[in-house]
């Protein structure tokens, strides 16, 4: 795929989705990025904002109809929005994990439905999922989080597979921590079980460490256009931590793996 593309990235208000938006630009593509309140966002030079809650089916359906009114067509979705939740998963409740599951899974599903049928009659495309290195391995303290980011790979494999022969292709771009308030600012379960107090804060020290020399969120989003506008393959990640992590999935035994995620995160054996 070249560059001149109709791009559509969701959550371009901060982060990794802003700075893919303005990559996407630098690259002479057509930019639309989503905001939940189009009054209240930060305006993107030469990136046009469109109001999308991707929590709400009408509204993502909406949105879509406005950027194939003033464009055309969409070449490429960057699902980016997404949110954190960090805490044990026995102090998780149904609610909070069904509230992060509505934006980071069917936020996905909804906007991936709504642009399917236009990228499908123009016999081109590409969906480009922005999980995380949680999408392939465990993390203490954000099961709920980690367990979003499996459902979205798992869909996104599958989704690629059924597509063929259309022209359409689905592919998932997996960083590590990056210096984004999404990582820093991590809302943290209502429940606090006094068991898990000492390794809870223990990750949540780690993790916050681990972000402050992160890589930034134009690194992420590089790998975002390679994804969206280069040769078609189902996994990205960007280089440095994130890839050493994939191959440690791939190839090392499961007990070195487990045993050497404790040891990042300080936790005991």
């Amino acid at each position: 795929m070249s560059e001149h593309k109709v791009v559509l990235i969701t959550g371009v208000s901060s982060g990794i989705g802003r700075a893919a938006a303005l990559t996407f630009k630098a690259r002479g593509c057509q930019v639309f990025g989503t905001v939940r309140d189009i009054n209240s966002a930060s305006p993107l030079n030469g990136i046009a904002l469109t109001e999308m809650d991707v929590r709400d089916e009408h509204s993502v359906q909406q949105a879509i109809e406005r950027v194939i009114a003033k464009a055309g067509r969409i070449d490429v979705l960057v699902n980016s929005a997404g949110v954190s939740l960090v805490g044990a998963v026995e102090e998780t409740s149904v609610e909070e994990a069904t509230r992060l599951f509505d934006t980071n899974f069917f936020g996905a599903l909804r906007t991936t439905r709504a642009v399917l049928p236009h990228m499908r009659s123009q016999k081109s495309g590409r969906i480009v999922n922005v999980s995380s290195v949680l999408g392939f391995l465990p993390a203490p303290f954000m099961g709920i989080y980690a367990a979003s980011k499996h459902a979205l790979g798992g869909m996104s494999e599958t989704l690629d597979h059924e597509l063929r022969g259309s022209g359409v292709r689905a592919t998932l771009v997996e960083p590590s921590f990056t210096r984004t308030k999404l990582d820093v600012n991590s809302a943290e379960t209502a429940e606090k079980i006094a068991f898990y107090e000492d390794a809870r804060g223990q990750t949540l020290g780690t993790i916050l460490k681990q972000v402050s020399t992160a890589s930034l969120p134009e690194s992420v989003a590089g790998v975002i256009v390679i994804g969206a506008l280069g040769p078609w393959k189902m996994r990205h990640t960007p280089g440095g931590e994130a890839t050493l992590l994939a191959r440690l999935r791939r190839f090392a035994p499961a007990s070195v793996v487990s045993k050497g995620l404790r040891k990042a995160f300080g936790m005991k054996e």
